[in-house]
């Protein structure tokens, strides 16, 4: 099957949104990037990542000074993993970008 890449839209202005790769190879997900982004300030940034990078599926927060916080999450198989960030994105992507934004005006 490959990879699929594809955006969702979380508001009614298209200024939040999840950029999602998945890769499945024999009917099985074997890698994902979940990335919730938003159009502030005339560019899109990046704030919150699911991913298998480095060999193990997490959550990286993105701060607007190039630091993050990786935090790693457990699951049996990558289609619950995927499950799982997707609707935490869709739940909390406005707690994530209020809490960008503060650090950002820092």
């Amino acid at each position: 099957m490959g990879d699929k890449e594809f955006i969702k839209y979380l508001d009614k202005y298209n200024n939040e949104r999840l950029r999602m790769r998945i890769n499945v190879e024999k009917g099985k997900v074997i890698d994902i990037v979940v990335q919730y982004e938003t159009f502030y300030n005339g560019k899109w940034r990046a704030i919150v990542r699911y991913d298998c990078a480095h060999g193990f599926f997490h959550r990286d927060v993105l701060y607007p000074n190039g630091e993050k916080e990786k935090q790693v999450i457990e699951f049996d198989n990558l289609e619950t993993a995927l499950a799982y960030a997707e609707q935490d994105l869709k739940d909390r992507w406005e707690f994530y970008k209020k809490r960008y934004i503060k650090r950002l005006k820092k």
